[in-house]
């Protein structure tokens, strides 16, 4: 075969440090937009990207040669710079926490996960960040020791 083919399709979501909800409607104009921004500039395609005020949800197709650890980095970092440099009020909070989810996605469920990032206020009306981060991992089959899992934002 003389060309390679990847289908690198990656759903993220990680919180605010200490899950402070500073991600107000005004931040979240810019932010989401701004993270697609991140996305394209280190050639991803960002597919969905949406939240509420403790958290952010991204659903990206990797180029072939980028790790996933690789692009939380990028996309954290990206964020939280900007968010911390762009807002003064918020430079005390405007850390992501140290942790992340991480969880591949099939083609055949990428429409399911656009939906779902796209309707993450509904969702949470009725479950935190923590009960959805905990199905998350167990839907996956991503063994955690609850003790450690919110420690330290």
């Amino acid at each position: 075969m003389s060309h390679s083919y990847v289908s690198n399709l990656m759903h993220c979501t990680f919180s605010t440090k200490e899950r402070f909800r500073f991600i107000e409607p005004e931040l979240e104009s810019r932010l989401w937009p701004y993270v697609g921004g991140i996305a394209r500039q280190n050639r991803m395609k960002p597919l969905a990207i949406g939240g509420i005020a403790d958290h952010v949800h991204a659903l990206l197709w990797l180029p072939a040669t980028m790790s996933f650890a690789k692009t939380v980095q990028l996309i954290k970092g990206g964020s939280s710079k900007w968010v911390h440099d762009a807002f003064p009020k918020y430079q005390q909070f405007a850390r992501a926490a140290k942790g992340y989810g991480v969880f591949s996605v099939s083609t055949s469920q990428m429409e399911k996960t656009i939906a779902y990032i796209q309707e993450q206020k509904e969702h949470h009306r009725r479950k935190t960040f923590q009960e959805e981060f905990r199905e998350l991992l167990e839907r996956e089959g991503i063994e955690y020791n609850g003790r450690y899992l919110f420690a330290n934002g």
